[in-house]
């Protein structure tokens, strides 16, 4: 059948920060979820008072192995008008250099990814911005970091603002756009759904375009309500275009881990507790997109763009009918 393998599940790790708390505190409340298999580390915010040995042995003690890293340049004040994109040559090297010491501290770890959220690069006014130098910028700046480390892949996560009113890489074509010219075998795309819906995109049909020009190499699970970055638990507002991205992932034969890009701190919901939805919700929304990826009556109503017959087997499939 096809699907996606039984995934690794991992998790938003500050979701789990408590007030005084520490990485070691946010690994241990991750740590008790008990369908967690794996975490992404941010960088360098979550290597302020521990090394990448001690990092390592934290994870082994949890039971969880590293994903990879993400880069957070709001940690530095001095990239508040860009990281790749800044017009300070001195700050955007800075920029750079520190991407290529968290890929280091990736690999030491044994990771295998550094995902980039570019989400300083970028503008908020016209004529604030000479457009062509902030992409030739950011090109060339992502050229580099997948260079520094051809073993590392390096993901950009695309995002349309916040905290800039216009990201550098809003959405899928001008990503993949940006891939094509950077040219690099080690780089690619992840998706992040509420990412995508507050793109105006449809998942699956992101999903397609990404494995048919460039690499998915992660996949980040939430909800909202598609005019911000709401951080929901997957599934819980778009159960349908939920499935229908796990569908296509099944057909292309994405076989990463699934990351739960939630925020129940937002909401005061109780992390672990969230996080077992998501787990809960997501095995259950996997198992009927594994078995709608190959019903030949799908495939048959989607050949005729059927949309009467394809919704009425999907929400059969969904609602147990």
């Amino acid at each position: 059948m096809t699907r996606l393998n039984r995934p690794r599940y991992a998790a938003r790790l500050n979701a789990f920060k408590v007030k005084g708390g520490t990485v070691a505190d946010m690994l241990a409340g991750a740590g008790r979820v008990g369908g967690l298999s794996a975490a992404d580390l941010n960088y360098p915010d979550h290597f302020a008072a521990h090394d990448p040995v001690a990092l390592s042995r934290l994870l082994t003690d949890q039971g969880l192995v590293l994903n990879g890293l993400a880069m957070r340049y709001y940690t530095e004040d001095g990239f508040r008008l860009g990281a790749f994109t800044h017009p300070d040559p001195d700050l955007r090297r800075a920029a750079i250099d520190l991407t290529r010491r968290g890929i280091d501290a990736c690999a030491e770890m044994g990771g295998s990814q550094m995902t980039l959220w570019m989400g300083q690069d970028g503008f908020d006014y016209s004529f604030q911005a000479d457009y062509g130098r902030m992409w030739d910028d950011t090109i060339s700046a992502l050229a580099e970091v997948a260079d520094h480390n051809p073993a590392i892949d390096v993901a950009v996560e695309y995002k349309p603002n916040e905290p800039r009113a216009h990201a550098l890489m809003p959405d899928m074509a001008t990503t993949l756009l940006a891939l094509a010219e950077v040219g690099r075998a080690n780089t690619g795309v992840t998706l992040d759904f509420a990412h995508m819906l507050y793109a105006g995109e449809m998942p699956a049909k992101s999903a397609m375009l990404a494995a048919r020009k460039s690499r998915i190499l992660g996949l980040h699970l939430n909800d909202g309500y598609g005019k911000r970055d709401d951080g929901l638990i997957a599934g819980a507002v778009h159960p349908v275009q939920t499935v229908e991205l796990l569908v296509a992932l099944a057909r292309i034969g994405y076989a990463g881990v699934i990351y739960f890009d939630t925020f129940p701190d937002h909401s005061g919901i109780d992390p672990v507790a969230e996080s077992r939805a998501n787990i809960r919700l997501t095995d259950r929304l996997i198992d009927l997109a594994a078995r709608l990826a190959v019903d030949p009556a799908l495939a048959a109503a989607q050949a005729r763009q059927d949309a009467a017959a394809a919704t009425t087997l999907v929400m059969a499939a969904l609602l147990g009918a």
